[in-house]
């Protein structure tokens, strides 16, 4: 399945949330549905994240989630979203994503983190550690990268599968740290703006402006998470994000609940404190029906020159959660950004 001429690129990322009432084997099944979805949307990736030790999100071992996207969808980019290295070795993670592209050849996106994705003492249990791992992330970047070149290029430990497979990798990062090193590297960079908005502007503005051309991409190529809540309707739309409130809302206090169901109105559900932060994490969420979602996203990419946009929606009901992303979609093709973004569109 071809991408429409001179779409704007936009794509998924999917925690793979429990829902209150549902499973874990219902979330990875939803999991499936979504992604041969949107693939018929013409969407361009559909990326999975890594996260442990929470019993909301069924996305802990993620290359295995990966795999079963892969093996039921036909031409979408799949991908980690990402992949956070410091709990694991990077020839392991050569090995499976060089496993995966050999029996997927040119679907996989590797995207990276210098993250747990987790608290502390999972940390430990996943890497058997106190080290802190994430300083020596650039140079495991750099490790993982070489396990993935040619044969004529590798050291005595090869990956095998991986050697030759060249599987492209991503930066993701929410702070002026990871835009200085995707900068230095060479690399695609990915914003995580659906939960960490603070730093986004000074970040892209980092990363453009220290980028130095590699083999991997010769200028720089700039991707954004936010959270979308598409509906037939504004007030719709407003209902459905109650969901999501409820899931940031969980981040603030700690707590461990599923996926709940949207509510009528949040008043009475947070304090003052609580709704200020929820808001300030969730700060580039947008909403609406198609026109809304269309003006405000296509002003946010305009403005900060995004190269594509990726999208993050809590929703309860996935027949709704369909919808959203067919909403979404729609609203994209009404982006009048195509030639800014014409000359990196192969990425």
């Amino acid at each position: 399945m071809s991408h429409p001429v001179n779409s704007f690129p936009i794509s998924i990322l999917d925690l793979v949330p429990v829902r209150e009432g549902g499973t874990t084997k219902d979330a990875l099944d939803e999991m499936v549905t979504i992604a041969q979805h949107v693939e018929k949307l013409c969407y361009r990736r559909f990326w999975l994240s890594e996260h442990h030790n929470t019993a909301t999100l069924a996305s802990s071992a993620t290359a295995i989630l990966i795999s079963k996207v892969l093996e039921n969808t036909e031409s979408i980019q799949v991908g980690s979203g990402g992949i956070m290295l410091p709990n694991h070795t990077p020839l392991v993670v050569a090995e499976q994503f060089g496993t995966l592209e050999t029996l997927h050849p040119g679907r996989l996106n590797l995207g990276l983190g210098r993250a747990p994705g987790t608290d502390m003492q999972t940390a430990h249990a996943l890497r058997r550690t106190t080290q802190e791992t994430a300083f020596a992330f650039p140079q495991d970047v750099v490790e993982l990268q070489n396990y993935l070149k040619p044969f004529e290029e590798q050291g005595p430990v090869r990956a095998h599968p991986g050697v030759g497979t060249a599987v492209p990798i991503y930066i993701l990062g929410s702070s002026t740290s990871s835009a200085q090193l995707a900068a230095r590297f060479g690399l695609p960079y990915v914003f995580a703006a659906h939960f960490a908005p603070q730093q986004l502007e000074q970040a892209l503005q980092i990363y453009r402006n220290q980028f130095e051309p590699s083999e991997y991409l010769t200028e720089p190529y700039v991707m954004v998470c936010v959270n979308v809540i598409g509906a037939d309707s504004n007030e719709q739309a407003e209902i459905l994000s109650t969901s999501a409130d409820q899931f940031y809302l969980n981040v603030v206090r700690g707590s461990k609940n599923l996926l709940k169901p949207p509510l009528d109105t949040m008043d009475g559900q947070w304090s003052y404190r609580e709704e200020m932060m929820v808001r300030g994490m969730s700060q580039y969420t947008f909403k609406g029906d198609e026109e809304t979602i269309g003006e405000r996203l296509g002003a946010f990419v305009a403005d900060l020159q995004i190269d594509e946009v990726i999208a993050v929606s809590y929703i309860y009901d996935q027949e709704k959660r369909k919808r959203s992303f067919e909403i979404l979609k729609q609203a994209a093709d009404r982006f009048n950004v195509t030639q800014q973004h014409s000359a990196s569109s192969s990425i």
